[in-house]
């Protein structure tokens, strides 16, 4: 088992700045997915770390071994894409066992490891067929073996799911899942969906811009977003961030006052600050009230059988979610209000930094 190291790295494109000044670590045996929006740079950080695209500056380590100048051949990481490129004219077992050939490795013991690897992705019945004969699923599975064949430290996944249907997608994540618990292996994995992330990771890392906005558990970062970057991009529906004002006196508990609202919010302040800031409550802490809290006018429902989610405009013009348990009897048009419990607050300063 081997860690990652990355200092400070930087790459530039031209006068483009796509990452800048990375500082992580990855520890054996675990599972770290980067997430975040279309050109973020986690494909070219992942693409970096596989040593298909230079470092500009700063520094790569594998285990206690610096890295980023070596060719790729001689980091043992291997890499799966997004598109199989699988040789369709091979059999599945030849396709798994394709770069044990290219090393001359024996016969007889390519044979072994492609059963072996086969039995760990439930291949082993259909080796014989051809790429064109199975399913995606089942194709993102040879892939997946044919990286494992040459027993590399660090498996890199550049959103392997992304080209599978919904139903597939839930089977490949669960079989993702299993399978990193069996090998014991470091695996970096690609996405720009929070759901992978969020199920699939031990750590999370979220990039925006090229820089992190933060590193943590999934629960981590639903609980203590850093920032309303974070905040909106996990959750779904994202995080309803209203603009409000804390407001202090010599005798009363510190308020949130939500701007241009009626009602407002009392809560036992930890923190000595006042004046503007912004609150956080994700749509599935929002409690329907018969009075007080935020007012709103309901635009649109969404009745999903498990959940409803009510779309809504509040007094101030503000575009907000709840999400709501079951099958709730809410249409357009209707008024209605919302409120939460203290600790389901999300406070951030002006800048959408979090205030603890």
């Amino acid at each position: 088992m081997t860690g990652l190291s990355l200092k400070s790295v930087c790459k530039k494109f031209g006068d483009l700045n796509v990452i800048q000044n990375i500082d992580l670590t990855i520890e054996p045996n675990e599972f770290v997915v980067f997430v975040g929006p279309s050109g973020c740079g986690k494909s070219t950080l992942l693409r970096m770390i596989a040593g298909l695209e230079e470092i500009s500056s700063g520094e790569f380590w594998i285990g206690n071994k610096r890295a980023d100048h070596l060719p790729v051949s001689d980091r043992d990481i291997a890499m799966v894409f997004q598109s199989y490129a699988l040789y369709p004219h091979m059999t599945l077992g030849e396709n798994i066992g394709f770069p044990l050939r290219l090393a001359k490795m024996p016969k007889q013991e390519i044979q072994q490891k492609v059963s072996k690897i086969s039995d760990v992705l439930h291949l082993t019945k259909i080796l014989d067929r051809k790429p064109g004969q199975i399913s995606g699923g089942q194709r993102q599975r040879v892939a997946i073996g044919r990286a494992l064949a040459r027993d590399p430290k660090v498996i890199l996944l550049d959103e392997p799911l992304s080209n599978l249907d919904a139903a597939l997608r839930l089977e490949m994540r669960v079989e993702l899942a299993r399978l990193h618990k069996q090998l014991d292996a470091t695996m970096i994995y690609v996405t720009h969906d929070q759901v992978e992330a969020m199920t699939l990771a031990d750590r999370i890392v979220i990039l925006n811009n090229g820089q992190i906005a933060q590193v943590g558990t999934p629960l981590d970062l639903y609980n203590k977003p850093a920032n309303t970057f974070v905040a909106e991009f996990i959750g779904s529906p994202k995080m309803n961030i209203f603009p409000a004002t804390i407001e202090t006196s010599a005798t009363d508990i510190p308020k949130i006052n939500l701007t241009n609202e009626r009602n407002d919010f009392a809560f036992e302040a930890s923190i000595n600050i006042s004046g503007p800031i912004q609150m956080g409550i994700r749509p599935e802490h929002m409690v329907p009230v018969n009075e007080g809290g935020i007012r709103g006018l309901v635009n649109r429902t969404e009745h999903l059988g498990s959940d409803t989610y009510v779309y809504f405009q509040t007094e101030n013009k503000a575009n907000a979610v709840a999400r709501l348990n079951g099958i709730a009897p809410i249409q357009a048009g209707e008024n209605i209000s919302f409120t939460t419990i203290p600790e389901h607050y999300h406070l951030f300063d002006q800048k959408g930094i979090r205030i603890e």
